[in-house]
C-alpha cells in the first residue's frame, strides 16, 4: 500500500503545477512538496549522486561570478540554482530509487499519461454538459484556468495550460501512436493507445500540432518513409488543417510568427502577442550570447539581460514583456543563461543519447527513446522554465536509457564476435583434420 501511494506522489509531482501554496519569496508549487518530503529519505540512502553535481558546479562558480558583477541578482540565481538542482537532484533519486528500470518507470509514465488524458475528455465532456464545476477546476486549482476555444474550450485537463498538457502527454502520444499499428502494444493496452491518439489533438495547441508533426517524422525515420507514409501523414494533415481553420488563436500565432521573423517588422500592434514575445526574447538572448558566449549570465538572469537588450526599449516597438523571465524557450533561455556550456550538454545530450530502431536492443528502448525526444525538443522550442511539470526526469530516462542500451549493445557485440571467432577456429580444426586423413 505504501508503494503504491509513494508511486502517486513521485508522478502526481509531474502535474502538481496549478496548484500554489504560496507566491511571497518565491511560487511555492504543490510539486515542491512532494519534493520536501521525499528527499532526507533519498539522501540518507543514496547521498549526492555524481552526475547532477558535476553538471552544476560550472553553474555554481560561473553564477556567483556574474553575481559578482553585476551582471545577475543574487536572488534571482539562486532562485533557479535551487529550484533547478533540487528537481535534478530528487528526479535522479526517483530513478535510482527503481534500480535504473526505465522501463518500468516509462510504464507508470505511460499509466499517469493516460489517467490525465481521462481527465481531460471529462472537462471537455462537462463542457458540452454544462457542468461548470466539471470542466473550470479554478475551484480546486489557484494557479490553473479554462482556456476557451477550439470545440469551445481547449483541453488542459490538470495541467494549468492546455501547451503545458501538450508538452508533458507528447511522449505517451508517440509511444501511443506506435502502438496503434502494432499488434502487441507496449506499456499500455490497445484501447488506451487509441484514445490517447484521439484526445491529444484537443488541447489545440501549436506545441501539440509540433508533437504530432515530431512524431510522424521520427516514426517515418524509425519504421521505413514509404511503408508508413500514407498511415501516419494524414494524422498530421488533418489535425493541422483543422487547428488552422477552425482555431483563430492558433492561425494567428503561425502566420504572425512567420510574418515577423521575415520583416523584422516590430512596430505592427497586429502581430500575435505570442509571436512578438518569442521575436523579442530571441533577441535579447542573441544579443546576451554575444557578449557572453562561454557560460552566459548565470542561471536566472535573463530577466537583467532583458532589460537591457529588449526591443520593447526602442520608442513606437510593441510593448509586450511577457516572458521576460523564461525567453519563452528553454533553448533561448540556456543561450543567454548558460552559453555555449548549457546548450553544450542540452545539444549533447539530446543527439548523442538518441536511440535509432537500428541501435537499439529491442523495441521498447526506441520507442522510449525517440517518444522523449520529442519533449526535449518542445521544450527547448516553446518551454523555458527548467523543471516544471518534472522535466528533470524525462531527462534521466533518455540519458540512462542510452547508458543501459550501449552497455547491452556493446555484450552482444562481444558475444557475436567470440561466437564467430569459435566458428572460425572450429571450421580450421576440422580443415586440418580432413587434411590430415587425407
Amino acid at each position: 500500500m505504501f508503494r503504491k501511494f509513494s508511486i502517486f506522489l513521485i508522478f502526481a509531482s509531474l502535474y502538481a503545477y496549478s496548484y500554489l501554496l504560496s507566491k511571497n519569496v518565491f511560487e511555492f508549487y504543490l510539486a515542491y512538496l512532494i519534493f520536501i518530503a521525499y528527499f532526507p529519505f533519498f539522501l540518507v540512502k543514496f547521498g549526492l549522486p555524481r552526475w547532477p553535481v558535476l553538471v552544476f558546479v560550472p553553474l555554481l562558480l560561473s553564477g556567483l561570478l556574474y553575481c559578482a558583477i553585476d551582471l545577475n541578482t543574487t536572488q534571482q540565481f539562486f532562485k533557479t540554482f535551487i529550484g533547478f538542482f533540487a528537481a535534478c537532484l530528487f528526479y535522479h533519486f526517483v530513478v535510482q530509487s527503481y534500480d535504473f528500470d526505465i522501463k518500468e518507470l516509462y510504464r507508470l509514465y505511460m499509466k499517469s499519461a493516460f489517467i490525465v488524458s481521462a481527465l481531460g475528455l471529462f472537462q471537455l465532456t462537462s463542457y458540452f454538459a454544462g457542468f461548470t464545476p466539471g470542466y473550470n477546476w479554478k475551484w480546486i486549482l489557484n494557479k490553473w484556468g479554462p482556456t476557451y476555444g477550439g470545440l469551445g474550450i481547449r483541453m488542459n485537463s490538470v495541467l494549468s495550460e492546455p501547451a503545458y498538457f501538450a508538452a508533458v502527454i507528447s511522449p505517451a502520444f508517440f509511444t501511443s501512436l506506435y502502438n496503434s499499428t502494432k499488434r502487441n502494444p507496449l506499456f499500455i493496452s490497445k484501447f488506451q493507445s487509441l484514445f490517447i491518439v484521439a484526445v491529444f489533438p484537443l488541447t489545440f495547441s501549436s506545441l501539440g500540432i509540433l508533437a504530432i508533426f515530431i512524431s510522424i517524422i521520427l516514426l517515418l525515420i524509425n519504421l521505413g518513409f514509404f511503408r508508413y507514409f500514407f498511415i501516419f501523414l494524414p494524422i498530421f494533415i488533418v489535425s493541422f488543417s483543422y487547428a488552422y481553420n477552425n482555431v483563430e488563436e492558433f492561425r494567428e500565432r503561425y502566420d504572425s510568427t512567420f510574418e515577423i521573423y521575415n520583416t523584422e517588422n516590430i512596430y505592427d500592434y497586429s502581430i500575435h502577442g505570442s509571436s512578438f514575445v518569442l521575436y523579442n526574447n530571441s533577441h535579447v538572448a542573441w544579443e546576451n550570447f554575444k557578449s557572453h558566449p562561454i557560460f552566459g549570465t548565470g542561471l536566472g538572469s535573463h530577466p537583467t539581460a532583458f532589460d537591457k537588450y529588449s526591443l520593447t526599449n526602442i520608442q513606437g516597438a510593441v510593448q509586450i514583456d511577457f516572458n521576460k523571465m523564461d525567453a519563452n524557450s528553454m533553448f533561448l533561455r540556456l543561450m543567454s543563461e548558460t552559453g555555449i556550456y548549457g546548450l553544450g550538454v542540452m545539444m549533447m545530450l539530446l543527439f548523442r543519447c538518441w536511440i535509432y530502431k537500428g541501435n537499439a536492443m529491442d523495441d521498447a528502448t526506441w520507442v522510449i527513446s525517440n517518444s522523449l525526444t520529442i519533449i526535449i525538443v518542445i521544450y527547448l522550442v516553446r518551454q523555458g522554465h527548467y523543471f516544471i511539470n518534472g522535466f528533470p526526469l524525462f531527462l534521466w530516462l533518455y540519458y540512462y536509457l542510452y547508458v543501459q542500451n550501449k552497455e547491452t549493445m556493446a555484450i552482444r557485440k562481444a558475444e557475436t564476435k567470440a561466437a564467430d571467432n569459435a566458428l572460425f577456429r572450429d571450421s580450421n580444426a576440422r580443415g586440418r583434420l580432413s587434411q590430415a586423413h587425407i
